[in-house]
């Protein structure tokens, strides 16, 4: 039949045969030739070597698709810098709705050395700040952006790659587009829910990347921002200094001022970050390193350290009672950061962080905390001082071979900051001064107090619940690189990803897939994500706790995790759809 098969084929002339013999043999020295220029991309396996490829760092961020663009940055050699640099802008142009150039955050830094550093680019308030109050114009509620001066910080001291190559996959992004997926939707919906209007297509600068074609973009399109893209590019070909000045920062302060803003060149031209002390814990032998004020690192770390008193911890049959535990532990720590403030403007501070993770300052809270009941606010917090909610933030975790770690968290704060578009530049503005305390004659909120140590002067920088923490083994080696976006949660929620990691020793996917509680004294209610177990929510019931629920959206972390082999096991939340870890592999070469 074979035969047969053959001799019915029409007849092939023998120069076609060598033609289609020779485009086959150009087209695999072609392939072969690029495989050796490029190497092989690292999803590529190949059966005849069991050796698998050397990991290079990993990535992990809310955005899979910037988590890859990050870990292809340590494929092209570069290092866990030049991962973050190129992740966070790639966040600011995909998940515009909390994060980008328009805002700023904080760094958490370990080098090869072991040393840490912490890095502070939070947003700035303008040297003219006048009195905030709740009716206060968009305009008045962007502070001085701090994201770019970090991200220079970073990577001129850390950095091995070109300023240019580390900023090229969010430039591509922002002027070749991006695939509109669900978590995008999602904000968005809710952003026009929460403002009962629809500015992303009614407003004109908005319509430009929201609603080109004059209908809001959806799922599955695609989506571009190329006047952002235009302003990357002369970031990337100018240097930070342009975002600081010029066109970039005359359209910043011109789309402010066009609604009642303050900002000047001068503010944007004066911006500096600011380095500052780290707060640095023992907890069942790991070493866990975090930030001190602005930020509530050292708040997370208090938890932490009260809960290490105890010895029976969410092992089998405590579950309940280490949960009271930690609430009751969460409660007194939100009492003790309602007087903190920026270590610039409020004397003592440095004092009075070292005052709440001293022994005696444990010891009381640990002597303070029963068993059996919960108690009023006013044995958490009995100055009587109100608990500032912070709203937004991107968390990223990068890490490579050489032993850099960074845990950074970014934000432009409440969904699409002060929804401010910013004409020529498709900038997004914060609305970072909504973070400070407002001094008030009318009754506070829930019948607290604000807190002087929080309240706005030119220069200062607002307080905020971002708590990055980097975590080492008791010998030394690094364990897992943690933080998270979402408020007040962040702290709560990066205190219960690390107890998960060590008390209960769960992989990177299993630490962020458990159900979390939340308790931040004022309002004086213990938060639960559906997903809680019910017997364990009933039993603080009974304790007396206020209890409410929350679906499973108020907070997402994203952290790498070393494996005991020293394998990368980077993860993003499960309660976002598009978030994502990913391992750099090293690029086998031809020759």
């Amino acid at each position: 039949m074979a035969s047969k098969w053959i001799e019915e084929q029409p007849l092939v002339h023998r120069r076609d045969i060598q033609i289609s013999r020779k485009s086959r043999i150009a087209a695999g020295l072609l392939v072969l030739l690029v495989l050796w220029r490029y190497g092989l991309p690292s999803s590529i396996r190949f059966g005849f070597s069991s050796k698998e490829p050397k990991q290079l760092g990993a990535v992990a961020s809310e955005h899979a698709l910037c988590s890859r663009y990050g870990a292809d940055m340590l494929e092209r050699g570069g290092n866990a810098a030049d991962a973050m640099v190129a992740t966070m802008f790639c966040i600011g142009v995909v998940g515009m709705y909390h994060s980008g150039i328009g805002g700023g955050g904080f760094m958490l830094i370990k080098s090869p050395d072991g040393a840490f550093e912490f890095v502070d680019f939070r947003e700035t308030a303008p040297a003219a700040i006048v009195a905030m109050g709740k009716n206060t114009s968009a305009g008045l509620r962007s502070g001085v952006p701090g994201e770019v001066r970090g991200l220079e910080y970073l990577h001129r001291k850390y950095g091995i790659l070109p300023w240019s190559v580390v900023l090229e996959p969010a430039i591509r992004a922002a002027r070749d587009g991006f695939l509109v997926q669900e978590d995008l939707v999602n904000y968005i919906d809710m952003a026009v829910e929460e403002t009962g209007e629809d500015f992303l297509s009614k407003h004109p600068s908005w319509a430009v990347d929201f609603s080109p074609s004059g209908s809001r973009v959806r799922l599955g399109e695609t989506m571009t921002r190329r006047r952002l893209a235009a302003t990357l590019e002369r970031i990337s070909a100018d240097g930070p200094d342009a975002f600081y000045s010029g066109p970039i920062a005359e359209d910043m302060v011109a789309s402010l001022r066009n609604v009642g803003g303050i900002m000047t060149l001068e503010d944007l031209a004066n911006y500096t970050v600011v380095t500052r002390d780290t707060s640095h814990i023992d907890y069942r032998g790991y070493q866990i390193t975090s930030t001190t004020a602005p930020s509530s690192g050292t708040i997370a770390m208090n938890i932490l350290k009260v809960l290490n008193t105890y010895d029976e911890f969410f092992t089998p049959g405590t579950t309940e009672l280490s949960t009271h535990r930690m609430v009751e532990a969460m409660k007194f720590a939100f009492g003790l950061r309602t007087r903190l403030g920026d270590p610039s403007f409020v004397n003592g501070m440095e004092e009075y962080e070292n005052h709440i993770l001293s022994a005696e300052m444990i010891d009381h809270i640990r002597q303070s905390i029963s068993d059996s009941h919960t108690q009023d606010t006013s044995a958490y917090n009995p100055d009587g001082l109100e608990v500032v909610n912070s709203t937004g933030t991107a968390h990223i975790a990068t890490a490579d071979h050489q032993g850099l770690a960074i845990s950074a968290t970014t934000t432009i704060n409440r969904l699409f900051g002060n929804q401010i578009m910013c004409d020529r530049t498709g900038i997004i503005m914060n609305n970072e001064m909504d973070d400070f305390s407002i001094p008030t004659s009318s009754p506070p909120t829930f019948g607290h107090t604000p807190s002087s140590a929080n309240f706005a002067e030119a220069g200062k920088r607002p307080l905020s619940a971002i708590s990055p923490a980097i975590i080492l083994h008791p010998n030394g080696s690094l364990f897992l690189i943690a933080g998270s976006a979402g408020s007040n949660w962040i702290a709560t929620t990066t205190v219960q990803n690390i107890i998960s990691g060590i008390d209960q020793n769960l992989g990177a996917e299993e630490i962020l897939a458990t159900s979390r509680v939340h308790h931040q004294l004022i309002p004086n209610h213990a938060i639960f994500e559906t997903t809680y177990d019910n017997r364990t929510v009933d039993f603080l019931s009974q304790l007396g706790h206020e209890v409410t629920w929350y679906p499973p959206a108020a907070s997402m972390a994203h952290l790498i995790r070393v494996k005991p082999d020293g394998g990368f096991d980077p993860a993003g939340d499960p309660r976002l759809k598009n978030s994502g870890g990913v391992v750099a592999l090293q690029r086998r070469k031809f020759w």
